[in-house]
C-alpha cells in the first residue's frame, strides 16, 4: 500500500507541487484580501479643534 502511494508521489511529483502552490498563493492572496478589507472597514479618526 504505502509502495503505491511513493510511487504515485514519484510519478506526479511536479502536478503535486503545482496543486499545493497554487492552492497556498490562492489562500493567501484570500487572507490579505480579508485584512485589507477589514482594516478600511473602520470608521477614520476624526479631529476637531475646541476655540
Amino acid at each position: 500500500m504505502i509502495t503505491r502511494i511513493k510511487e504515485f508521489v514519484k510519478k506526479y511529483q511536479a502536478d503535486i507541487v503545482l496543486a499545493i502552490g497554487t492552492i497556498l498563493i490562492s489562500l493567501l492572496s484570500f487572507a490579505l484580501g480579508y485584512i485589507i478589507a477589514k482594516q478600511e472597514d473602520k470608521e477614520p479618526i476624526k479631529i476637531e479643534q475646541n476655540l
